[in-house]
């Protein structure tokens, strides 16, 4: 947007539709199976970023007006009032390091960084599929 344009006049409110909250990192078996408990849950995600765990649940501040604009201006939070348009996600196509919305996700991670048996539960038994058995050749 060019600098004399006032952004918010074209607001998609991407910073009302979610909120994210650092999480402790998980380091053992119970805290990735925490991971998997809130993924069990709809509209939640995990997402990891320089290193540091988030909990992001989608869902829309029940203050947003049709219009993008908030219903509470003069009385809202103060995380909002300090949130400003030089921080903008309006253009951001922002990428995490990982991104996690299912169970199923956190524990193939696990497994690939830590290896079998040492993800949530413990099971002895991989979670991916088996490797193919390779064709026989043709002569």
């Amino acid at each position: 947007m060019p600098a004399d344009v006032n952004l918010c006049e074209h607001c998609t409110a991407k910073c009302c539709k979610y909120f994210a909250l650092p999480i402790d990192t998980p380091t053992e078996p119970k805290d990735f199976d925490y991971i998997r408990w809130y993924l069990l849950h709809d509209r939640a995600s995990i997402f990891i970023d320089d290193n540091v765990w988030y909990l992001l649940v989608h869902t829309t501040c029940r203050h947003l007006q049709s219009d993008n604009r908030c219903g509470i201006y003069f009385t809202r939070p103060q995380i909002c009032r300090d949130y400003h348009t030089d921080g903008c996600e309006y253009e951001d196509d922002w990428t995490y390091d990982h991104y996690f919305e299912t169970p199923e996700q956190v524990e193939e991670y696990v497994e690939a960084r830590y290896g079998r048996g040492k993800g949530p539960g413990d099971r002895s038994q991989s979670i991916r599929s088996p490797r193919p058995i390779g064709l026989p050749l043709v002569s």
